[in-house]
């Protein structure tokens, strides 16, 4: 998407007080904001060369989309003229923040659904390039108790050690254990090597007395289900 196709120099000044982004913030509310308006209420001043307004515009430019945001890098920002090293940190510690605000009541829900669960933990798989697994341990009311990064790469019967999952079950006392891990493809269609870590755990969770109730691959915007998919 591209905000301004003839980009001229915007300065705040030149606003009309009434309709510069601090006061519509106030007026208006937050929620009444552009992304570009809001932007420069972070970004909070330009440069020699840019005004704020115009830098929040570059931005946006630049990310194509907002949500380009989330998989910035101090490098790729910085590689926007006008956005320097403080900049990049601010804009990515704004994304980080609203990652874990998004986490913040997840102590207070009961992870007992494929789908809540997907809504809560898809945000730390988010423009990820190789696969992260993750173990989610519950007490008896399906209530999070701690959920650990174990293995990182590609998941299969080689790397996903049992005894590390079952190891933090049993020193977190868990009643039940859900594992989770992204497929940076985008695609949650289970692999044969996701199948079979699958099967193994559910069979090792039944011995140990600690089920592992269900496996979800992450994909971009879907997830996949064994407990679901087992249970059709």
């Amino acid at each position: 998407m591209t905000y301004y196709n003839n980009m001229e120099e915007i300065k705040i000044k030149n606003i009309i007080k009434e309709e510069r982004p601090r006061e519509r913030f106030i007026k208006y509310g937050v929620e009444n904001l552009s992304n570009e308006e809001l932007l420069a209420i972070i970004l909070k001043n330009g440069t020699r060369e840019y005004s704020v307004k115009t830098l929040a515009i570059k931005l946006l430019n630049s990310l194509g989309s907002i949500d380009k945001l989330k998989s910035s890098t101090i490098n790729s920002l910085t590689k926007i003229k006008g956005i320097g090293r403080v900049k990049a940190i601010e804009l990515l510690s704004i994304v980080e923040l609203s990652k874990r605000i998004n986490m913040t009541d997840i102590n207070s829900i009961k992870l007992n659904n494929s789908k809540i669960i997907f809504e809560y933990f898809k945000y730390i798989f988010d423009n990820e390039k190789q696969e992260y697994f993750y173990a989610i341990y519950l007490d008896s009311k399906s209530k999070l108790i701690s959920y650990k990064l174990l293995f990182k790469g590609t998941i299969n019967t080689s790397c996903v050690h049992p005894r590390e999952i079952f190891k933090y079950a049993v020193l977190e006392s868990a009643y039940s254990i859900i594992v989770m891990h992204n497929h940076p493809s985008g695609d949650p269609t289970p692999s044969h090597q996701d199948i079979e870590v699958t099967k193994s755990l559910f069979k090792l969770g039944k011995i140990m007395a600690i089920p592992v109730v269900d496996h979800i691959v992450f994909g971009s915007d879907s997830y996949y289900s064994f407990y679901e998919n087992l249970n059709k």
